[in-house]
């Protein structure tokens, strides 16, 4: 995938992980950045080019699909975690997990898939989590939407080779952004995730594990479920 020239279109990129793709994205040569979020703030950053775009309104999808009909790298940064479990958690926010992790980046994709095809293929990078292949005390809504998110990228990216488009998962552990504020542990710096992306993007890479934790969790998926989570339960 050429970043050099590409015509890219970034969610929730105000701030945190999402402003570091707009701000990485044009600094690889990218020809125009659209930065999209929820209220099309504008981002401060020369050649980023203000969206609004709210994942969970359908009309507000297809409208900057036709505005951003140029584009030919899609990077779904956007999300929510309301950290709340399946069981006692408010059931309203463990909807809204799954209606923005998972049928809102759905519903970007739909909207922006015949876009890139008639662009000649482009790119698309889903950003998970490392909790797409574990879940934690208080992250069960999340950790079930980043896994159903992962299922998503991995069926688009079988549905859309076809029409020439590439497509990426990303999976991070905790990111030093105010998505991560309450988590008292380390954290990785955002300009970080974003550069691990591009590299892998550039290298036609499916997957990128951008830290250790994240290549750590998914060896473990290989191994006997009951080793892993009573290491998680003694910690």
């Amino acid at each position: 995938m050429q970043i050099q020239g590409s015509i890219a279109l970034v969610t929730g990129s105000n701030r945190g992980i999402g402003r570091q793709y707009v701000a990485q994205l044009l600094d690889r040569g990218a020809a125009k950045v659209y930065a999209a979020s929820r209220n099309g703030q504008p981002v401060d950053l020369p050649g980023a080019v203000p969206l609004s775009l709210e994942l969970t309104d359908p009309a507000a999808v297809r409208a900057a699909a036709e505005v951003a009909a140029d584009v030919t790298v899609l990077v779904n940064n956007a999300g929510v975690d309301s950290h709340v479990d399946l069981v006692a958690g408010d059931l309203d926010a463990v909807r809204r997990d799954m209606e923005v992790n998972y049928f809102g980046t759905l519903s970007v994709v739909r909207a922006f898939a015949p876009v890139l095809a008639r662009n000649g293929g482009g790119a698309i990078v889903n950003v998970l989590s490392a909790l797409s292949w574990f879940s934690w005390p208080g992250e069960g809504a999340y950790a079930a939407a980043k896994a159903a998110a992962w299922s998503l990228t991995n069926s688009i990216r079988l549905e859309l080779a076809a029409q020439g488009t590439h497509v990426t998962g990303v999976h991070v552990g905790a990111v030093d952004t105010d998505f991560s504020a309450n988590y008292d542990g380390a954290k990785i710096d955002p300009a970080d995730v974003a550069r691990a992306t591009l590299d892998g993007l550039a290298s036609d890479a499916l997957e990128v594990l951008v830290d250790t934790w994240s290549a750590d969790i998914k060896a473990a998926l290989a191994r006997d479920p009951r080793d892993f989570y009573s290491q998680l339960s003694a910690a």
